[in-house]
């Protein structure tokens, strides 16, 4: 157990360095565990504040922290805001030149450095043995722990080298995991691979309230992502594309309106993709539309909205690519635009990827099937998405999706899904989702026409919807539980024991539509205050949220402080950021008052 001093000296580090009075949830019984030298698993949702848990630790420890991570962009992120703390900390991958690499050696060899961050790929290079050699390693933190684990999102084989590389050194540090998408599976996997010994495991909850989700069926997705940018012409945003063709399509769209546009993918130059990737870092660009090789690491902390284009193939790479939205706390937006190929790109891919085990490729469709079931689910978006992570939540419904907060409007598609239950039943249950449009639309095509399938009494009995529109009714009975998908590469439909509740009459069945609408109101002095920001963020070269967060701005221009006290009073005001900027903003706030008394 830790003694009164031990936490008091957690706190100061926090109010210190990072300019907070409090914790987060989770954050304080997961430091406390690791420096008690206890191995740690750490699952905290994106924005939870994951890096606090690992960096307070190696404050406090004598020796060097190890952070192992996959991202380049993070390191250099977090190294930045480290260094402008007056951390000295430095990262060692692939981006760095010759002079680069040399000189951060030096460092390594002259013991300079509180925190090195490498990537996987570098865990067997002589960089670690040279890190042995000159200093003594306290604590590794492995970041994006999920990448060890085969049932992850984002499996890395890279990962699977730590653990023995981790048995060849001398002594054995503390190891702490962190991750912010994991089922169950994924977890036990982690610290399996990773050999963590008895570990301490915190999860402290996936549910993000200030993220508002919602998916969109059957829009014009062009339109709409042009009409919703231009709403929030000032807010930042990530939209994910599912291909690198739709990408640029959509990025020359984007340039055709004179939207401040860039774009990200891996069939541009590593040049171009840093160009693009800086510019919407440093507010330059308000919008990146971008693969999903863009956002990873990525820790701006302004993002106020992130669209899907397409939909991802799972719920754990959904959620952590719609949760790079509203890292501050500050309400965000997160929607996902579902279309009648998204499902047919994504099974495509996974049938095309090479050397994929029988037992891996069921896994992957399985998992393919419950992110198309939260694409037309009519109940508490939220509640699906902390279900599939394990965790229960108290209400059927939150305030904080587009099917529970009103603005939905619902259409009663009761008589529709009786139709094409019934029609599915008299197909004797042999078909997939085409197929059964197809003859509910009464199709001519080849593979109805002339078939026995046009004689059938439901033959064209919803010839007035289009085939799109059918389509989405019958996922939305699968996403309900009326309808069963076969997990294979060729599924059919099934009608399930709960769709006699429909047949009968007993169930109604309702189908929503969402509005557009603007995420954030106008402030005058915190415009005025991220002005200061853009200027202090060019002349130091570091992105501006790096400098304050857009919500320690919020609080700057609610609260009006007039000097250091009632400024370091707000969150995000630490010494070191005191000293450096603090001035400079109490005069933008004076100068604000005065010109409005």
């Amino acid at each position: 157990m830790n003694t009164f001093s031990e936490t008091k000296t957690i706190e100061l580090c926090l109010k210190k360095y990072y300019g907070y009075t409090d914790f987060k949830e989770g954050q304080r019984l997961a430091i406390e565990s690791i420096i008690n030298r206890k191995d740690t698993l750490i699952l905290m949702p994106t924005g939870g504040g994951k890096s606090i848990c690992y960096q307070i630790p190696a404050l406090l420890f004598s020796g060097v922290t190890l952070v192992i991570s996959p991202l380049i962009s993070l390191m250099k992120d977090q190294v930045d805001t480290l260094r402008d703390m007056g951390i000295e900390a430095t990262y060692i991958n692939s981006a760095l030149d010759e002079v680069e690499m040399s000189d951060r050696y030096e460092g390594i060899q002259a013991q300079r450095y509180k925190m090195i961050y490498i990537a996987p790929e570098r865990i067997e290079s002589r960089l670690i043995r040279d890190i042995i050699r000159y200093n003594t390693i306290d604590f590794i933190a492995i970041d994006e722990a999920h990448c060890v684990s085969q049932w992850g999102h984002d499996f890395r084989p890279s990962y699977r080298n730590i653990a023995n590389i981790l048995n060849k050194l001398p002594y054995r540090p503390v190891i702490a995991a962190l991750t912010a998408t994991a089922t169950e599976l994924v977890r036990d996997d982690i610290m399996d691979q990773l050999a963590l010994y008895e570990p301490e495991v915190f999860v402290t909850g996936f549910d993000r309230k200030n993220l508002h989700f919602s998916v969109l069926k059957g829009v014009n997705k062009k339109r709409y992502i042009g009409q919703y940018v231009k709403k929030n012409s000032e807010s930042s945003g990530i939209i994910y594309c599912g291909t690198r063709k739709e990408t640029e399509m959509l990025y020359h769209a984007l340039e055709r309106m004179h939207i401040a546009v860039g774009m990200y993918h891996g069939g541009m130059s590593m040049d171009e993709r840093r160009r693009h990737q800086e510019r919407f870092i440093y507010d330059d660009y308000k919008v990146m539309v971008a693969t999903n090789a863009f956002g990873m690491g990525i820790d701006k902390s302004n993002v106020r909205y992130v669209i899907h284009h397409n939909m991802p193939e799972n719920i754990e790479s959904y959620y952590q690519e719609a949760g790079r939205a509203g890292r501050d706390g500050e309400k965000s937006a997160c929607i996902l635009l579902y279309g009648p190929g998204d499902q047919k790109l994504r099974r495509f891919l996974i049938e095309e990827t090479p050397d994929i085990s029988p037992e891996r490729k069921k896994y992957r469709f399985a998992q393919l099937q419950k992110m198309v079931n939260y694409c037309h689910i009519n109940t508490c978006l939220r509640v699906q998405l902390l279900g599939h992570f394990g965790e229960a939540s108290s209400e059927e419904m939150c305030d904080g999706c587009g099917n529970c907060d009103g603005k939905a409007h619902r259409v009663d598609i009761t008589t529709e899904s009786q139709k094409i239950i019934s029609c599915i039943l008299r197909m004797k249950e042999r078909y997939g989702v085409s197929i059964v449009a197809e003859v509910l639309k009464g199709s001519k095509s080849k593979k109805v026409s002339g078939t026995p399938l046009e004689s059938l009494s439901t033959y064209g009995i919803l010839r007035e919807y289009t085939l799109i529109q059918i389509k989405e009714m019958i996922h939305l009975l699968i996403a309900e539980g009326y309808l069963h998908m076969t997990q294979d590469g060729y599924p059919v439909i099934k009608v399930t024991q709960e769709a006699e509740s429909i047949l009968y009459g007993n169930k109604k069945v309702y189908s929503n539509r969402i509005e557009i609408v603007a995420i954030e109101s106008s402030d005058q002095l915190f415009d005025r205050l991220k002005a200061l920001r853009k200027i202090i963020a060019v002349k130091t070269k570091l992105p501006p949220y790096t400098i304050f967060h857009d919500k320690t701005l919020k609080a700057m221009a609610s609260q009006k402080p007039k000097d250091k006290i009632s400024l370091m009073a707000i969150g995000g005001v630490g010494e070191s950021k005191f000293r450096k900027y603090g001035e400079q903003f109490l005069k933008v706030i004076e100068d604000y008052v005065d010109s409005n008394e």
